[in-house]
This record gives structure tokens, sequence and C-alpha cells, in this order.
């Protein structure tokens, strides 16, 4: 039998397997994510195929002491701990499931975008307080809240979830403008209703800023200081790509001196997050600008029924010679 090692938690494979002839046909182990390169190496070295989670680790060692090893598959779309050069030099296919929870972390990114806008958060705790009266009627003065469609909202980054979430957006009415270092082109632009800014312009002109990248060197903590300090007095940060990409210090600093409203972050630096993480020690003002979910944009049994689909017919093609559809690596 075929080889398959999992770096991940046990039972998603087998719940999300929809062909069980498929799954009968390879001897699966399991480690969890962690598991030294020791370990793996002296009980696994035999492995064809590994299917590593998202946010797990592939170093050049593991992969320089599995000589038959062919594919490497991320679970998500993630797959920055997977060493891409050394895959390279081993003629290891290194793949993703790419596009394949673009529609559900979009319709989470406009669900942060909504709760922040609506103070879903503190209109809870009210109601719960017994003070509903009280707040309504204090918006109703203020007449402070404001629609989505009223907001033009910048998407840094045009990949598959922001091309989903600029969809849902003009449903909404949105103006809606990006920005990206290839700028798409005329049609491609009036396709999705889209404008054109450079990044600077995008920032002081937008009431929501939603990123969507990949953590690189040059993306990784990008939403600093003086990120906050271009962006549009009152305007809202959402993040539903990677934690990495926004220094959560800088971002506590800026909601408390007024710099931006707030944030609604899917994602954040420091997962899995603990009880100290500075966003959850923030001041009790700046908790209440803050909307988290924990990294549950693309948990959707859709998304995950997609993804396996990807990542069997990707291992299938590999253990028969072929080259799978969804490769990142050898370009």
């Amino acid at each position: 039998m075929k080889r398959l090692l999992v770096i991940g938690k046990e039972g998603r494979l087998a719940r999300y397997t929809k062909d069980r002839s498929v799954y009968d046909r390879y001897d699966i182990s399991y480690v969890p994510v962690g598991t030294s390169d020791d370990e793996v190496i002296d009980r696994y070295g035999d492995t064809e195929f590994i299917l590593v989670d998202a946010v797990g680790d592939v170093s050049a060692r593991l992969m320089e002491n599995m000589p038959s090893l062919r594919l490497i598959h991320s679970e998500g779309v993630g797959y920055q701990g997977v060493d891409t050069e050394a895959a390279d030099r081993r003629g290891i296919y290194v793949c993703n499931c790419e596009g394949v929870n673009a529609a559900a972390v979009a319709e989470q990114t406009v669900l942060l975008m909504l709760g922040l806008l609506r103070e879903v958060r503190s209109c809870d705790e009210s109601v719960r307080a017994g003070r509903q009266i009280i707040t309504k009627e204090d918006h109703m003065m203020k007449g402070d809240m404001k629609e989505l469609g009223e907001c033009r909202v910048g998407l840094i980054g045009f990949g598959n979830i922001a091309k989903a979430t600029c969809r849902l957006l003009k449903a909404f009415g949105s103006d809606v403008v990006y920005t990206k270092p290839a700028r798409l082109s005329e049609k491609e632009e009036e396709r999705y209703g889209v404008t054109y800014m450079e990044r600077d312009e995008l920032l002081a002109g937008c009431d929501i800023v939603s990123l969507h990248l990949p953590v690189t060197e040059e993306t990784r903590y990008m939403a600093d200081a003086g990120f906050f300090d271009r962006m549009k007095r009152g305007a809202y940060l959402i993040n539903t790509s990677r934690g990495e990409l926004v220094d959560s210090g800088d971002l506590v600093g800026a909601i408390a001196d007024g710099k931006i409203a707030g944030a609604g972050l899917d994602t954040i630096d420091g997962e899995p997050v603990q009880k100290d993480n500075i966003l959850l020690k923030a001041p009790d003002d700046v908790k209440d600008r803050l909307l988290l979910s924990c990294h549950i944009g693309g948990i959707t049994g859709a998304s995950f029924r997609r993804a396996y689909e990807m990542i069997w017919s990707d291992i299938e093609k590999a253990a028969g010679g072929q080259r799978p559809d969804h490769i990142v690596n050898m370009k």
C-alpha cells in the first residue's frame, strides 16, 4: 500500500473523504503538528505522500530523509511552513487548496465588516445587561451607524478571496477599490466593478481596509504604526488572511489613540491565541472596538468537502505518475 502521512489532526481526512475506496488504498498515519523531525523520520521515513495542516511545517531535513516522498499537500491554502526550495531540489510536488474556501472566507470578511459597523459586540452586551432601549435610543440620537453600502472598501490584494469578497460587497452597494503589485486589465476591472488605487491613496480614502495577502518578507507586519497613520481617521481594519500581517501592538495603539475606529480579525498573530495576547490584554475601550473570531472563516462543510476532493485528486495523480493540478512550487 502507498504510505500517506498526515501532519495534523486525525479525523478530518476520514470525515471528508467521499470515495472510501480511495482512502482504503493508502496506509495512513498521523502525527500532530510540532512533532520533531527525528521522530517522524524514525517512524515514517518511507512515506510517499504528506498531507500537512496549513499551519504545520515540513522541513528540508525531513524531505532529505524521506527518499520515496513524491508530494506534500497543504490541508488548506497556506503552505508557508513547507520549505518549497528544498522540495524543488528534490523534485517533490508541493500543492495547496487554492480558492477552495474563497466563498466561505469572503462571507466571514463581510460578517466582520457588518459586525463593526453595527457594533454587534457592544450591542449584544447591552441587551444582556438590560440596557437594550437605552442603547437603541442613544444610537438613534447620534445617527452614527453606517450602512455597508455607504462605505468605500479597500482590498489590499485581489486573489480568489478578495474577488469573492468584492462580489458580495457590490451586492451591498459598496464602492470597492483595490491595490496589488500588478494592476488588473481594464476588462477585469470592469468585470469586478473595482477601481485601482496605489496603497497610500487607498489607505487615506477608504472607510474599511481589508487585507487579502500571503505572509512574505515584504508583507509580514505590514499593518504597523505607519500603516495606521496613513489610514483614514475613523476607518476599520479587517484581516481574514494571516495574523502575521498585522502588528498587534501597533493596532492597539492606533485604536487607543483614535487613529482608526476598530478592527475585525479572524486571524491573529501568535495563534493559538493565549490569554496573555496583547489584544486580549488591551484596555476596555480598545477591546470594545475589536471584533475577533477564531480563524473560522474557511471552516464550512462545503469548503472542506471541496478541499479533500482536491487533495485526493492531486495525490492520486502523483501516485499514478501524473502531474497534480494544484502545484505551488517548481515554477
